[in-house]
């Protein structure tokens, strides 16, 4: 795990600074508290969400500099990987204090008088991770930001920065699909998951989905069978005859996508045609991913690895980036991509929205709302 300083995490760090100088001095002129106002989810050192979490309800709110604009977040979500970042496991570990959150969706309320490229109303994402959305309010530099549509649904908007556009990486980046090729995927039923079989749909691609089984199977089935998801199976049935038979049926997979590890990584990749590709993006099993020697002698497979945030860090303000925004958001528009199915909290209830995304067989992406 690589301690990554960013200038993000810097800003950070003096944002939420100035959070906890609340305790020391008092401005009574800018001295909010209430959901209306500033609020923060905040922690200060690195542990479990229950233990080291903090909601912040006075906060200093700074004023706006000429090169500034104020933020009032709407939404953001909580994803695993706020989670790891909180409990001091992931890669990115933005100075603390911090605040809480990856993803999120606000609206500019106030611009500088040298801002140009962002206006009041304004729907906006922050341009990379450990930007802290977990707040109702914020102050920063538009180059923090990135501008997005404001005609498509909020729990979208909030939910657009990390699982669509990995799933649309991953679909475009590793092979070169076309219009009835197949792609198998474990953890089908995750935001990314959900994101793959949308886009996979929308561009013609047959998706063979792999989910644990549970006792609400039937349901899941039904619902990523909505999605446009051709087929789901449970892991179990990855090695049962009725699968063999629905491969001699379908082209074999040229992307294989594992999120999970372990044994489970090991069956979809075996499944692979030759010179395919499995790239990893997760690994739930927290279980090691074990390639068979066959399968890369004999099968000549490519194992590939993939981060949304590198790729954000080396395509920032490109074509393509804007590219891809573009077309998620008309997927979007056109009821092709919808949002993950999902809870909508309230911040004060943070505790709730967190206990839920932490359990077991989460099925509901928890969004947590910043009020008025």
């Amino acid at each position: 795990v690589v301690n990554t300083a960013t200038m993000a995490g810097t800003r950070l760090f003096v944002c939420v600074s100035r959070l906890f100088m609340r305790l020391e001095l008092h401005h009574p002129s800018r001295h909010y508290c209430g959901i209306a106002r500033p609020c923060a989810i905040s922690y200060s050192q690195h542990g479990e969400p229950s233990k080291v979490l903090r909601f912040l309800t006075e906060v200093d709110f700074p004023e706006v500099q000429h090169d500034q604009v104020s933020v009032r977040m709407l939404a953001a979500p909580v994803n695993p990987a706020d989670i790891n970042m909180i409990q001091g496991v992931y890669p990115i570990k933005p100075p603390l204090p911090a605040v809480g959150g990856n993803e999120g969706v606000g609206e500019v309320m106030e611009v500088g008088s040298e801002v140009t490229d962002l206006q009041v109303g304004d729907w906006v994402i922050p341009a990379e991770s450990g930007w802290g959305t977990w707040r109702t309010h914020a102050v920063c530099q538009p180059s923090e930001l990135r501008k997005i549509p404001s005609d498509i649904p909020l729990d979208a908007a909030a939910t657009l920065a990390v699982n669509p556009c990995t799933a649309y990486r991953m679909l475009a980046d590793f092979e070169q699909l076309q219009p009835g090729d197949t792609v198998v995927q474990n953890g089908a039923n995750s935001g990314v998951g959900q994101a793959v079989i949308q886009i996979a749909a929308a561009r013609g691609l047959v998706t063979i989905n792999v989910v644990r089984n549970r006792e609400t199977y039937s349901e899941l089935e039904m619902y990523l069978k909505g999605l446009g998801g051709h087929y789901v199976i449970t892991e179990e049935g990855l090695r049962k005859q009725e699968f063999r038979d629905l491969l001699k049926r379908l082209p074999r997979p040229k992307l294989a996508l594992n999120c999970v590890g372990g044994k489970n990584a090991t069956e979809i990749l075996r499944h692979l045609e030759n010179g395919g590709t499995m790239v990893t993006y997760g690994g739930m099993s927290r279980q090691p991913v074990i390639i068979p020697t066959g399968s890369l002698i004999f099968q000549d497979v490519k194992v590939r690895g993939y981060w949304m945030t590198e790729w954000n860090k080396r395509n920032r303000d490109t074509q393509e980036s804007r590219e891809m925004l573009s077309t998620l958001c008309d997927y979007i528009r056109q009821d092709k991509l919808k949002p993950p199915s999902n809870e909508q909290v309230p911040i004060t209830d943070y505790t709730t929205a967190i206990n839920s995304a932490m359990g077991s067989f989460t099925t509901k992406k928890q969004i947590l709302t910043m009020g008025s």
